[in-house]
């Protein structure tokens, strides 16, 4: 799948190369990291083809994360392996992804490259589990044959998210669910598209192997029921699960039954196209005058039911960023021209 993984800094240096293949040579990768890294021209498009080399690339920071391949490969999934070796290091480097941790950690990324991917195939991507083996420090003391079958066995079992052992005083589950609406209207207020992007975040400190379950107020599960979806069913689109997710029983039961991971990890992200509900009506209008002045009214109108309260409004109204002066009048709340965001900001 993967011939080769590299990571170039802004200038186009090749800080870590390493190849899987050998299909694809490193004079061929330089080609890339000349015409497109060097010149600024990677952030346009994660897919390109040069000399029927396919290179695959996604940039954090100052730095480009790039996958070459010359067959015809599953790019999402190559992709999703870009994504999740930046959380990978992110995890080993405290938080950090730049060029000094990449260089000062070398080392160690090699390590991490030979254990991730197979001959170009992706194999184990989960932190928790190479911090068994693969540590900064190096292992402190010898594990005796019992702790090494142990540690094995976590990373070959089918259940390699969480290791066997864990032990609370206190066993609790915080699950958080975070939605966002992506809204496109008309000068006149016509919505013209909406929908709601969501994740479900949990937070796990639980003993032992517990195996949790909760259900979903699903439009599939509603219709399979015989019950009216006009009671508060919920049609979910694009769903991506967690791994530890099983799937069998989501597709009979539509029902989240999984052995979380310990600690933060996200559960499920969807997205929603029907039966949107805009928490807010925003009426603008805008007047240009002239070539240098330009009047714009907002109105924000409340939608929701009068037992719910907003609370941490605020309404960021975009301005070119050549903007010299502003004046500026609300009727509640303030408002203020803020230049580092471009924008006159209302709380």
């Amino acid at each position: 799948m993967v011939s080769s993984l590299l990571f170039i800094n802004f200038k186009g240096d090749i800080l870590i190369y390493r190849s899987y293949k050998d299909d694809v040579s490193r004079a061929e990768v330089m080609q890339f990291c000349n015409k497109i890294v060097a010149t600024r021209e990677a952030k346009e498009n994660p897919i390109i083809r040069l000399d029927n080399v396919n290179y695959i690339h996604t940039t954090t920071g100052e730095i480009t994360l790039l996958a070459t391949t010359k067959s015809n490969s599953n790019v999402a999934l190559i992709l999703q392996f870009l994504y999740q070796v930046v959380t990978l290091c992110k995890a080993y480097f405290g938080g950090e992804f730049n060029e000094s941790q990449i260089r000062k950690n070398f080392v160690l990324i090699y390590e991490l490259l030979d254990e991730i991917m197979d001959f170009g195939l992706p194999q184990i991507l989960d932190p928790d589990v190479l911090k068994l083996y693969i540590t900064q420090g190096g292992i402190k003391k010898e594990l005796d044959a019992h702790q090494i079958a142990n540690k094995l066995k976590q990373v070959t079992g089918i259940i390699s998210w969480r290791p066997e052992g864990i032990k609370h005083r206190k066993n609790e589950l915080w699950i958080d669910v975070i939605e966002s609406i992506n809204l496109l209207q008309s000068t006149k207020g016509n919505v013209l598209r909406a929908d709601v992007s969501g994740n479900i975040e949990v937070k796990c400190q639980l003993s032992g192997m517990p195996e949790c379950k909760f259900g979903m107020n699903d439009k599939v599960m509603l219709t399979k029921e015989k019950r009216n979806t006009a009671d508060g069913g919920i049609q979910i689109d694009d769903l991506k699960l967690h791994h530890c997710v099983r799937l069998g029983a989501f597709e009979q039961e539509r029902a989240i039954t999984f052995v979380p991971p310990e600690g933060c990890f996200t559960l499920m992200s969807y997205r929603i196209n029907n039966t949107v509900n805009l928490p807010f009506k925003i009426l603008p209008v805008v007047n240009e005058y002239n070539r240098n002045r330009i009047e714009a009214t907002v109105k924000v109108k409340a939608v929701f039911d009068n037992p719910y309260v907003a609370s941490n409004v605020v309404l960021k109204v975009p301005l070119p960023k050549n903007t010299a002066k502003t004046t500026i009048y609300s009727t509640t709340g303030k408002a203020k021209y803020e230049a580092e965001h471009s924008a006159v900001v209302w709380r």
